[in-house]
């Protein structure tokens, strides 16, 4: 789902009503900026939703382990599942979309649509996290242990990819 597709889907379904008033003066540029918050919203919630199932799979790996007593990756999978649970709130309480008049971060349109190509690019890695945590669950439901340290690895990895891709998102918000 790029950010892009999520904002002309929007746009498209727009009631009769929403396109008339979008053709007086000055309401179709407050619209416009309407739809993007909207999308741009939608599309972090994405994230979030994806984040939260790949954080439930990790924690219940970690009890797993934990009633299987390996306690040889068990503070690394706690560390990381604190480190999931940072990430999924930076992205779910996240600044986003247009701003108002009166907000203190302004956020132009050029920049919100550079905002929603990162999210594209977050809505990949969160699947990509959810794809590998339950592989990993996968693994260690048939335990299966050979990899299990490369693949927390691994996740952690990409979760940090995420993380840069974010922070880098907000500094399209804050940059002047």
């Amino acid at each position: 789902m790029s950010g892009e597709n999520v904002y002309e889907k929007a746009k498209r379904e727009m009631r009769l009503s929403e396109k008339i008033l979008a053709e007086i003066p000055g309401f179709r540029g407050y619209k416009e900026k309407e739809l993007r918050r909207e999308s741009d919203k939608l599309v972090r919630d994405a994230i979030f939703q994806r984040l939260r199932e790949a954080r439930n799979d990790l924690r219940e790996v970690f009890q797993m382990f934990s009633d299987q007593k390996f306690h040889e990756v068990m503070v690394r999978m706690d560390r990381l599942i604190m480190r999931f649970d940072r990430v999924t709130q930076k992205v779910n309480h996240a600044a986003y979309g247009y701003s108002g008049f009166f907000n203190i971060v302004k956020i132009d349109e050029a920049k919100l649509d550079r905002m929603l190509a990162f999210d594209s690019g977050l809505v990949n890695y969160a699947s990509v996290l959810v794809d590998k945590s339950k592989a990993l669950k996968k693994d260690v439901v048939d335990n299966k242990f050979e990899a299990v340290a490369e693949k927390i690895k691994d996740i952690e990895e990409t979760l940090s990819s995420l993380e840069s891709t974010f922070d880098a998102r907000k500094e399209v918000i804050l940059e002047g």
